[in-house]
C-alpha cells in the first residue's frame, strides 16, 4: 500500500456541462508532483450514476465527449501513480430515478420530498447489483486500474418489495425484524462475494474496498471481505478527532493493510473552494503515519477537469514530510500494555447512554482517556487475545455473557487485571458480577449527577468530592476489596418540586456506598466514568480513571511528560531490529458550528520519555533528521529526551536480537 495517496471524488450533476474540457495530462501530473502524490483513486461512476468513459454497462456523462477516465489513468501511470478506480455502490442517482423499485425503504416512514436534492440508495437484493456487477467488470476489462474502490455500502436495513418478497418465500414474517436480519446480512455478503469473483476471474489479487465510512469493531467478518481497509474519518466532516486513534487502535491488529483516510475540506466531502490550514494535514497526516497507517486525502475535481493548484499546494506540505518518513512506517506493529474492550465491539453499542454509530460515548472517551494520559493501548474485540496485555478496559456497558466469560476468567488467572465502570462486569442475563472485583452489585444508583471523594489526593485537584454526572451503579463491598473512594449523595434529584440553584443538588456528605473499589482482579469504579468524560470532559473523572490504571499498571512500557494535548506511541520494526516511538501535538479548537480545526502547531520541548522494553539498545535518533540522541538505559528501562516537537517528531531505538 502505497503511503501518499489522494482520493478524487467527482459526483457531476448532468445538467453542467463541457465535462473534463480542461483537463490536461501535463497540468495534471504537474499537481501531482507538486503534492507528492504516489496513488490516487480516480472515479468509474458518481453518485449521480454517470460513467466518465464510454460504457456498455452505463451511461456516459452527457456533458462529457471523450474516455476521460482512461486520460486520467494514462497520465498518472506515465508518472508512476497508482490508479484505484472508484465506483459509486449503494447510489446511482439515474438508475435510481428510473427504478424506484430498487431503492432501499425503511419500514416505517419513507415520504420523500420530491423537491429536495439528494440522493436515494439502492439495494443489493434486486436487479441493480447485476447491473452494478456489469459496470465493475467493464472497468476491470478495460482499463489498468490498481484496484476497485466501491462506495456507501455496507449491511442495510431494507424493505422494499424484493427484501420482502424474499423472506415471505422462505415462509418468513418480514414483520419480525429477527427474521429480516438474516436477510440483510446475507444480501450484503452476497454482494462482496459476487464483487470479488468478479474482479478477481479478470485480474487475481486485484485490491478491493467497500467503504461505508466507518469500520465495526467486533465485525471481523465484514473487514475481511476487502483486501484492505481505508478508514474514512474526516475530522471536520463529522466523524472529529476520537475517531481516528479509535478506529486505527482497533483496525492495525487485524493484520490488514490499512490507511487514514481525510479530506483537503474545511468541512466535508462535496465542498468546493473549501480548504483546511496545511498544519492540520500535517498533524492528521503524521496521526496516521503513528498508528501504523497510509494515508489517504479526499479531494474533489472540478467538473470541466483541472486539478486545483492551491489544492495539491496544501497537500504537498504534509505529503513531503510524510515522504521523508515513510521507511520508519513500514510493516509496524503496535505495542500496547492496556486493551480497550470496545463497546460497539461487544454488542452493547445500543445500550443506555447513547453509543452512536462512528464512535460511541464510552468508547472515545476512553480513547481520549487512555490518548491523554500516555497510555499504551490497542482496542479489541471478543476474538482478540488478551493475554497480549497487561490490563483490560471493560468501559460501562460491556456484561459479561458466555463468549466473554471463558476469555476473561483465563485472562485474570494468567495475572491480567480488569479496570471495570459502571454496568461492565455484570452478567448478561442478572445484576450479579461475573468476576470477583470486590464488590456486590445492589442496583442503579438512585441519584443522578451525586459525587465521588476519592481516598487520595487527585493530581491536579487534590482532595474534595467531584460531581460525577454519568449514571452510576450501587454498591456494596466485599471482602475481597478495598474502598479507595467512597460515593457521596445529594440532598435529592432535581425536579420540579426539589430543586436547588442553577444546575443540581450539592453534596450532602451522605454515605452512598463505595465508588471506586479495588480487588485482586482488578479496579471497579461505580459510574459510567467513560461516557461521562465524552460529553462533559471532568478532569476529575480522568484522574480517577488514571489513577486505578497507574495502581493496575505501576510499570508502563511508556511514560512521558508530554502536555494532555499530546499523544504517543510505539511501534516495533522486527524486521529492521528497531523500536519507533511518535509523539504529536496538536490543539484542536471549535470554530463555526462544532466544527474542529487545527491552525497553529506550538513546539513543545525538552519532553521526556521512559520505555521499557527487553532489548538492548544501541542507539536512538531522531527521524527523519537523523540526529542521535542522548540515551541511558538499565535492565529494561530506556530513558531520553526529546529536545524540540513540532506536531509530530518520530525516535528510533536500534536495538540488538536477543538471541
Amino acid at each position: 500500500m502505497r503511503f501518499r495517496q489522494v482520493h478524487l471524488d467527482f459526483h457531476t450533476s448532468e445538467a453542467i456541462d463541457h465535462i473534463g474540457s480542461r483537463f490536461e495530462k501535463k497540468q495534471f501530473q504537474e499537481m501531482l508532483r507538486l503534492g507528492h502524490v504516489d496513488s490516487i483513486t480516480v472515479f468509474s461512476k458518481c453518485h449521480h450514476g454517470w460513467a466518465y468513459h464510454p460504457s456498455q454497462a452505463n451511461q456516459m456523462h452527457p456533458g462529457l465527449s471523450y474516455d476521460l477516465l482512461g486520460a486520467i489513468i494514462e497520465a498518472a501511470h506515465e508518472i508512476d501513480v497508482k490508479t484505484p478506480v472508484y465506483l459509486s455502490a449503494g447510489l446511482d442517482e439515474q438508475l435510481a430515478v428510473r427504478h424506484p423499485e430498487w431503492w432501499i425503504r425503511p419500514r416505517y416512514g419513507g415520504h420523500e420530498d420530491l423537491f429536495r436534492p439528494g440522493y436515494h440508495q439502492l439495494c443489493m437484493n434486486t436487479p441493480y447489483l447485476d447491473t452494478l456487477l456489469a459496470q465493475i467488470d467493464e472497468v476491470v476489462q478495460n482499463y489498468d486500474a490498481d484496484g476497485i474502490f466501491l462506495d456507501i455500502v455496507g449491511v442495510r436495513e431494507c424493505y422494499c418489495a424484493s427484501c420482502v418478497a424474499t423472506v415471505r418465500g422462505e415462509g418468513g414474517d418480514p414483520r419480525d425484524i429477527g427474521v429480516m436480519r438474516p436477510l440483510w446480512e446475507r444480501t450484503y455478503a452476497n454482494y462482496t462475494r459476487r464483487v470479488k469473483e468478479t474482479v478477481h476471474a479478470r485480474r487475481p489479487g486485484m485490491p478491493i474496498f467497500h467503504n461505508g465510512g466507518h469500520i465495526r469493531r467486533g465485525r471481523r467478518d465484514l473487514a475481511q471481505m476487502n483486501t484492505h481497509l481505508e478508514l474514512e474519518s474526516l475530522p471536520t466532516g463529522g466523524w472529529g478527532y476520537d475517531h481516528f486513534p479509535l478506529s486505527a487502535r482497533y483496525v492495525q491488529p487485524l493484520g490488514m493493510p490499512f490507511l487514514g483516510m481525510t479530506g483537503k475540506f474545511h468541512t466535508s466531502w462535496g465542498e468546493f473552494g473549501g480548504y483546511k490550514h496545511p498544519n492540520a494535514l500535517r498533524y492528521e497526516t503524521a496521526l496516521s503515519l503513528a498508528h501504523g497507517a497510509a494515508c489517504s486525502i479526499g479531494d474533489q475535481l472540478h467538473p470541466l477537469g483541472s486539478m486545483d493548484e492551491a489544492t495539491y499546494a496544501l497537500i504537498g506540505k504534509a505529503y513531503k514530510e510524510v515522504e521523508a518518513k515513510e521507511q520508519w512506517c513500514l510493516n509496524t506493529v503496535n505495542v500496547a500494555d492496556v486493551a480497550l474492550l470496545s463497546v460497539e465491539a461487544a454488542g452493547a453499542h445500543t445500550a443506555e447512554g447513547g453509543q452512536d454509530t462512528f464512535t460511541g460515548q464510552s468508547d472515545a472517551g476512553a480513547v481520549r482517556m487512555l490518548l491523554e494520559g500516555n497510555i499504551l493501548f490497542d482496542v479489541v474485540d471478543l476474538e482478540s487475545d488478551f493475554n497480549a496485555y497487561r490490563v483490560l478496559i471493560l468501559p460501562d456497558h460491556v456484561r459479561i455473557g458466555a463468549a466473554l466469560q471463558p476469555k476473561l476468567d483465563a485472562f485474570l488467572a494468567q495475572g491480567g487485571r480488569v479496570l471495570a465502570t459502571g454496568e461492565s462486569g455484570l452478567r448478561a442475563a442478572e445484576d450479579a458480577f461475573a468476576v470477583d472485583l470486590g464488590v456486590r452489585d445492589a442496583g442503579i444508583n438512585p441519584y443522578q449527577p451525586d459525587y465521588f471523594r476519592p481516598l487520595h489526593p487527585l493530581p491536579s485537584l487534590g482532595e474534595a468530592a467531584f460531581v460525577f454526572y454519568g449514571q452510576g451503579r450501587k454498591v456494596e463491598l466485599t471482602e475481597s476489596g478495598t474502598e479507595q473512594g467512597r460515593r457521596e449523595n445529594p440532598y435529592f434529584n432535581r425536579d420540579a418540586f426539589t430543586f436547588c440553584s442553577h444546575q443540581h443538588t450539592p453534596n450532602s456528605g451522605e454515605y452512598g456506598g463505595p465508588g471506586m473499589v479495588e480487588s485482586r482482579n482488578g479496579i471497579y469504579i461505580a459510574w459510567n466514568l467513560f461516557e461521562d468524560y465524552a460529553v462533559k470532559g471532568s478532569l476529575a473523572a480522568k484522574e480517577t480513571a488514571l489513577f486505578a490504571l497507574n495502581r493496575l499498571l505501576p510499570q508502563p512500557a511508556l511514560r512521558s511528560s508530554l502536555p494532555a494535548q499530546g499523544s504517543v506511541t510505539l511501534q516495533k520494526q522486527a524486521g529492521l531490529s528497531r523500536y519507533v516511538q511518535h509523539t504529536l501535538y496538536a490543539v484542536p479548537v471549535k470554530r463555526g458550528d462544532g466544527i474542529e480545526i487545527i491552525e497553529d502547531l506550538l513546539p513543545v520541548y525538552d519532553v521526556s520519555i521512559e520505555l521499557r522494553i527487553p532489548e538492548k539498545v544501541h542507539a536512538i535518533y531522531l527521524a527523519p533528521q537523523m540526529t542521535p540522541l542522548d540515551f541511558e538505559q538499565q535492565g529494561e528501562r530506556v530513558a531520553y529526551t526529546i529536545p524540540e516537537l513540532e506536531c509530530h517528531q518520530m525516535v528510533v531505538l536500534e536495538y540488538e536480537e536477543i538471541i
